[in-house]
């Protein structure tokens, strides 16, 4: 499990910059050194950082950007990282600069200079969604961080605003972590058991087994993990912050393990990133948790169903008809398309049991959507625009990209069989679109529904302002804000 790096925050003190060893951060805007910790540290080092405001180098950088000064005269730090703001510090701009910070943390102590700085909590922020680094299967020398700092006007007042940014990255460090754990490792007996350990946290967890399942009507989820030797789950988390007797928000997560594609098997290359597609599960999770380390004052249920896609002699083949949980049958065309199955019996299980105020889903559905939208953008399916646009107020504000598409009956219709009641596939054309109207067929009537098809956000192949490669944990933010303003009692 990844610890987040946690900044201790002092009073401004410039006299002892001088002895500072390490790294030191200063965070700057204009064109030349203005704060009392800026102009004592200008003086130190003899001009270099006034002659460096002043420089081409300094005038290309963009608002969050970050340039270091090596070894730098008049200090005993073995650099100072200038990090660029705008004159008028928004949110994105300030995490970002973190984002910088934390990057180019190594085993030095790191002193950030933030003093009179509005939004240093969202710089601190930042820095420890950057400073994220799955080690977990790595021997040798791990690269422990060394001590971070900030020096603040109001050391108590930015550590108490930070604390709720440090709950949110502690949601999505889990969900990075489970993103990018191994399938050896995170079998779906072991994401379970890592689900059932949030109750030391004070949420409510239940762990449905296959024959529970059975007896509910889940066929549809069942048969994408009756060819795997780890048994199918449901994991049911509830956090009851919110008035006694309120209509929960619920999130739905597809928690593939790993997906060979079953009988319709995927090509070997790129297989080995299957491992990510229990990515919709994950954010569940990772929004649980920091629910309930923030101690949100909001009902909200988290299902997750859990299972391995693997071809096998017990494995389900195209041509397979299914009778779900709600009772209508699916043809199995493409036993690939695995994962809209396994929603399909949750979300209807949800609805059963809980009579949600509202009801989103996230999944790494479709390669589809990431043809359609890249890595940039989440991919956003709604019956319903007020609770579309409030999400999408949510991510914006996050920062994380979330694009709304279209749906209608013409997409819809590309779903009919010859033999059941739809196909578990529609054609290529449309294809994140046909699958989000396949999701649609199991919301009932005037029930708030989004789906979110997470395929190119959840997992990246470069570096992000916050987030290295890897598992970016795309979805925590978004959520737990969207509940925050929307859901939570006031």
């Amino acid at each position: 499990m990844t610890t987040p790096v946690k900044p201790a925050f002092v009073p401004t003190n410039t006299e002892t910059l001088s002895a500072v060893q390490g790294r030191i951060a200063i965070l700057v805007d204009g064109d030349a050194p203005v704060t009392l910790a800026a102009r004592r540290l200008d003086r130190l080092m003899r001009g270099a950082l006034t002659r460096f405001m002043g420089s081409d180098a300094y005038g290309k950088m963009k608002p969050g950007d970050a340039a270091d000064l090596a070894y730098p005269a008049g200090l005993v730090a073995d650099a100072v990282q200038v990090v660029k703001l705008p004159r008028r510090v928004d949110l994105a701009h300030s995490r970002k600069a973190g984002g910088a910070i934390g990057r180019a943390l190594g085993k030095a102590d790191c002193l950030v200079l933030a003093e009179g700085h509005p939004r240093a909590a969202d710089v601190a922020f930042g820095l420890t969604m950057r400073a994220y680094d799955f080690a977990d299967h790595k021997t040798g020398d791990k690269a422990d961080l060394g001590a971070v700092t900030f020096m603040v006007n109001a050391p108590q007042v930015v550590a108490a605003s930070y604390e709720q940014g440090a709950a949110l990255a502690e949601g999505v460090f889990f969900t990075r972590d489970l993103v990018n754990e191994p399938s050896n490792v995170l079998t779906t007996v072991e994401f379970g058991a890592r689900l059932e350990a949030l109750r030391d946290l004070g949420l409510e967890v239940e762990v449905l087994d296959e024959a529970q399942l059975a007896d509910l009507g889940m066929r549809l989820l069942l048969g994408v993990g009756q060819g795997s030797e780890t048994p199918s789950k449901v994991v049911v988390m509830q956090w009851k912050g919110g008035a006694e007797g309120t209509a929960p928000l619920a999130l739905v997560g597809k928690g593939v393990v790993f997906d060979t594609g079953g009988i319709s098997i995927k090509p070997a290359g790129g297989m080995e990133d299957m491992t990510m597609d229990m990515g919709g599960a994950g954010v569940v999770a990772g929004v649980m948790k920091a629910l309930a380390l923030r101690k949100a004052a909001a009902n909200v249920v988290g299902l997750v169903g859990i299972v391995e896609n693997m071809p096998d002699g017990r494995a389900q083949r195209p041509g397979d008809v299914l009778r779900s949980m709600k009772g209508d049958t699916v043809e199995i065309i493409n036993t690939d398309a695995e994962g809209r199955l396994v929603l399909a019996d949750v979300l209807w299980y949800t609805q059963e049991r809980f009579k949600p105020a509202g009801i989103i889903d996230l999944a790494t559905l479709t390669g589809a959507v990431i043809v359609a939208l890249g890595h940039e953008n989440t991919g956003v399916f709604s019956n319903d625009d007020d609770l579309c646009n409030a999400f999408l107020k949510a991510a914006a504000s996050e920062g994380e990209g979330a694009w709304r598409m279209p749906m209608g009956q013409a997409y819809d219709d590309k779903l009919k069989s010859r033999i059941a009641d739809m196909m578990n596939v529609g054609g290529r054309e449309g294809g994140s679109i046909t699958a989000a109207q396949f999701l649609k067929r199991f919301i009932k009537d005037g029930m708030p529904w989004i789906h979110l098809d997470i395929a190119g956000t959840a997992l990246v192949k470069g570096d992000l302002p916050l987030s290295p490669k890897g598992a970016t944990g795309w979805g925590v933010l978004a959520l737990n804000r969207l509940i925050r303003d929307k859901f939570e009692v006031k």
